[in-house]
């Protein structure tokens, strides 16, 4: 009688331990469990845990809740200003309702990189070459929308989505160079043309001042002198004016004009002192 009591406890034991680990499973923080029961979505979803579910009965099936980023293959389309580009991207979701997600698509991964490619080619097909390049962040809002107008009835949020890289034919990477080119070199003529005018109104303002003030003239000339003969290889041939001769004319005093005169015979329009250091 002891024998068979013993038996049929160790035998309640082995199956209650059989049963336990059927039952028993294990959530982890970043997991939510759904189960099905006999085929049909129970009410309650299982949160992080220990959790036990009926065996043979029930079915348990573990949903990511964590952000997750799938890159976009890269799709080849026209943009609405005829250029054939090649476009890839990145999307990051996460699963908001983890019943939705099981239930209402089969697989949702796929769903939703199937949307992202279907959308990507849509955004190429109505958006100009200067907008994928340089505006790409209204692009990334409208890719945005379009995935997450569908995935929201999956249960999948869409976070973000980032256009990587535009890849465009070898042909266009030379024409946009050639333009860049002469855009780069139109700028270069109008500064100088702009600094040539600046320069002209100086000199202008210069030469009405010097008209003002023949004096100027000659310490402007002096000062000519001085920077030209700093270099010492070179040679000096110095335009001398009638002007300066009137000058010192007058400067000389009444007794030694006569041999000023007998110095310089005639009267010469300029003159020029040639030297050498």
């Amino acid at each position: 009688m002891v024998e068979e009591l013993v038996a049929a406890g160790v035998t309640a034991v082995c199956a209650g331990a059989v049963y336990g680990m059927a039952a028993a499973r294990v959530v982890k923080q970043y997991e939510r469990g759904v189960v099905f029961r006999l085929g049909r979505l129970t009410s309650t979803v299982r949160g992080p845990g220990f959790t036990m579910i009926v065996p043979f009965v029930d079915r348990l099936r573990k949903v990511n809740m964590q952000i997750v980023t799938m890159p976009v293959p890269a799709q080849d389309g026209i943009t609405r200003d005829n250029v054939t580009v090649r476009v890839d991207a990145v999307i990051y979701f996460k699963v908001v309702d983890a019943a939705e997600a099981v239930v209402q698509v089969e697989d949702y991964r796929f769903a939703v990189s199937q949307m992202a490619q279907t959308s990507l080619r849509s955004i190429i097909g109505k958006s100009d070459l200067d907008d994928l390049l340089s505006n790409r962040e209204k692009l990334n809002q409208g890719l945005e929308l379009m995935i997450d107008s569908p995935a929201i009835g999956w249960g999948v949020q869409i976070d973000r989505v980032e256009i990587k890289d535009v890849s465009l034919p070898e042909s266009m990477k030379r024409s946009m160079a050639r333009q860049a080119e002469a855009d780069r070199e139109r700028r270069a003529r109008v500064i100088n043309a702009d600094a040539e005018l600046q320069a002209s109104k100086k000199l202008a303002e210069a030469a009405q001042q010097m008209e003002d003030t023949p004096a100027a003239l000659q310490l402007r000339l002096l000062q000519t002198v001085v920077a030209v003969a700093a270099e010492k290889n070179s040679t000096l041939v110095l335009p001398f004016p009638v002007e300066l001769l009137r000058f010192l004319e007058r400067a000389t005093p009444e007794q030694a004009r006569p041999a000023v005169e007998e110095s310089s015979p005639g009267s010469p329009s300029r003159g020029t002192i040639s030297g050498q250091d």
